[in-house]
């Protein structure tokens, strides 16, 4: 597989993993539709980017603009790649606060947007995508996952359930031609801790050591990338400690091929049928 005048879309797409993900394709040859809610941000990435971008600004909590997005992007992609090449479920918010001092409306709000928001852009682009018999999906989970890290409730919570969209889903389009892959990064040197919400919601505003000290976001990209490429489909993208207890917890490959296998033998159609 290669990326050259593929076309990619990403969200989530002005910092951090996003905007490594976005500069990596760029300089692998793809086009690359960066979406996400400041413009001014989004723009600063695409200038750093030589093949052709187009900016797509929305928030993705809401419905109307993501499917308002979904179709400029399909139309745009549609001039040289003849569609969407590659989709990356990457915009996402985390948490630093004890489960006990957490107001429910946190983990609505965190699910809301790392979970359900990832989950209805997707499904506004698979009537295009799978048609096509082609493509990749990217779902950008985390360590946190596949392990429960205290303080971060809300999060697990959303990225295991992340993940478990993304393994079934990979199941039903394993007879499409359509890749599902499952990226888990450890500690990313972003503003993931800065930007995380406290128990009342609040941004946290500060960060922490192990992020400030961890994987730049382009090498990991680069890694991310390279393991796509290469066909894998559950990515752990980490150091250390993180990477070990990724490891740990990885799906056999052996698994995954038999659900392939279900569904090729027709599991979905006998459910629908009833039987």
């Amino acid at each position: 597989m290669t990326y050259e005048n593929e076309c990619w879309w990403i969200t989530g797409a002005s910092s951090g993993i996003g905007a490594g993900l976005a500069r990596e394709l760029g300089a692998r040859g793809a086009r690359v539709i960066l979406s996400g809610r400041d413009e001014e941000r989004l723009a600063g990435v695409a200038g750093d980017i030589t093949t052709e971008t187009l900016l797509l600004p929305f928030d993705v909590r809401d419905d109307a603009a993501m499917l308002a997005a979904t179709e400029k992007a399909v139309k745009w992609s549609a001039k040289n790649s003849g569609g969407i090449d590659g989709f990356v479920a990457n915009a996402g918010v985390s948490q630093r606060s004890r489960a006990t001092k957490t107001d429910m409306q946190v983990y609505r709000d965190i699910i809301d947007i790392d979970l359900t928001a990832q989950i209805a852009a997707t499904q506004a682009l698979l009537p295009h995508m799978a048609p096509r018999k082609s493509g990749r999906l990217l779902f950008i989970s985390s360590i946190a996952g596949k392990v429960g890290v205290p303080m971060r409730t809300a999060y697990c919570a959303a990225k295991f359930g992340l993940a478990g969209y993304a393994d079934a889903l990979r199941g039903e389009l394993s007879q499409d031609g359509v890749g599902v892959h499952v990226i888990y990064p450890g500690s990313v040197a972003t503003d993931v801790s800065r930007n995380a919400l406290k128990g009342d919601g609040a941004r946290r505003e500060k960060s922490d050591s192990v992020i400030d000290n961890g994987i730049p976001a382009d090498e990991a990209a680069r890694t991310m990338l390279d393991a796509v490429a290469a066909g894998q489909r559950e990515i752990v993208v980490a150091r250390g400690m993180e990477e070990a207890m990724g490891e740990m917890r990885r799906t056999p490959d052996q698994l995954f091929d038999q659900v392939a296998a279900m569904v090729a033998d027709g599991y979905m159609e006998k459910m629908e049928a009833g039987e």
